[in-house]
């Protein structure tokens, strides 16, 4: 993750995010080319932070599967066999 991002901040960014796309919307339908371009690059800009703290807290919160062993994994540690050898 990018230094100075803050997980707190995402709905913040997201909020910007929207402020932006209904920016790029009013510049385009005022006919206003030159703001579109800049608009742009800054909703460019506010996705790929959103993205890189999905990606943070998805890194956080991920499962590991540790796995169940099997009664004969473990049936053969520690101690005697309950049943002689054949």
């Amino acid at each position: 993750m990018q230094p100075g991002l803050d997980p707190a901040q995402w709905a913040r960014l997201a909020e910007i995010r929207d402020n932006l796309i209904a920016r790029i919307a009013e510049a385009e339908t005022e006919g206003w080319l030159g703001e579109i371009e800049g608009l742009q690059v800054s909703l460019a800009g506010a996705e790929e932070k959103l993205r890189q703290l999905d990606a943070e807290q998805a890194g956080r919160h991920t499962a590991v599967d540790l796995g169940i062993p099997a009664f004969r994994d473990i049936a053969g540690r520690g101690g005697a066999s309950p049943l002689p050898p054949q």
